[in-house]
């Protein structure tokens, strides 16, 4: 580990690092990173990795030290249970552009006093005022809509002469928004399941991470992933030609990311 930390200053592009992540963010160097994808604890379940505490806290922290490494215009998405941010003031650090939420109805409804939540949450922050890079060509998705029916609405005369009027029907498709039901969980079935012990809390959908990888970096930007898992983020980074800085503290789950980067 002291080697790791010694070189991390001038940071090796697509490391993996076996070691806590706090020990690694503060020599990670400053206004370096382009995007980050943070899934680590939601602070609701009985692993010893989830257990930390109040959540928000604990997310806030991580927020203040996610908006030294940034680049101005860099973006961070955080994932979390709907309460992951409530009551924090984030804003001195890093700006929430939106949070966005991902709708999974097939998780089973088993609430018998409340409802059941079938959604996670993607808080999308940035750092500045505005994003260096949204590139919405890149994650559109179909339209719901007849085309018919959206070019009627273009030629309602308030669209056409109003300040709507650049909203035009796009044949690559729309904006995803910001409530995300057509990338599903991933299931014992799933080819890309690594093993069941990361199903759900560990190990997320690769199409899922490259939609956040697409749309907030560019190739050989640097993204850095500080709960790495299993290693879904770098081998989408790979796959991207996106340069990448994961770690994880499970040697077993960094034995298997290395796999799987290796296959890319």
């Amino acid at each position: 580990m002291t080697n790791q930390l010694k070189t991390i200053n001038t940071y090796r592009p697509n490391q993996l690092y076996n070691a806590d992540t706090f020990e690694i963010l503060p020599c990670l160097k400053d206004n370096s990173i382009d995007l980050i994808i943070c899934d680590g604890p939601y602070g609701v379940t009985d692993n010893n990795w989830d257990k930390v505490g109040g959540i928000q806290e604990f997310n806030l922290n991580l927020i203040k030290i996610f908006s030294e490494k940034l680049r101005v215009g860099g973006a961070l998405y955080l994932f979390g249970k709907p309460d992951c941010i409530d009551f924090i003031n984030y804003r001195p650090f890093l700006k929430l552009q939106s949070k966005i939420v991902w709708y999974q109805p097939s998780r089973l409804a088993q609430g018998r006093r409340n409802y059941t939540n079938n959604y996670d949450i993607i808080c999308y922050f940035i750092k500045g005022d505005k994003p260096k890079t949204y590139n919405l060509d890149d994650i559109r998705v179909s339209q719901l809509v007849e085309l018919e029916h959206r070019l009627r609405c273009e030629r309602v005369p308030s669209v056409k002469h109003g300040q709507y009027g650049k909203t035009k029907f796009n044949n690559q498709g729309k904006n995803p928004g910001d409530v995300w039901g057509d990338i599903k969980q991933l299931t014992y079935k799933s080819k890309e399941l690594v093993n069941r012990k990361a199903l759900n809390t560990i190990q997320k959908p690769e199409c899922l991470m490259e939609r956040l990888v697409k749309a907030s970096s560019n190739e050989g930007d640097l993204v850095l992933d500080p709960f790495a898992g299993v290693g879904t983020v770098p081998v989408v980074c790979k796959r991207l030609e996106r340069n990448f800085i994961g770690i994880e503290q499970n040697s077993d789950f960094v034995k298997i990311a290395q796999q799987r980067i290796n296959t890319v």
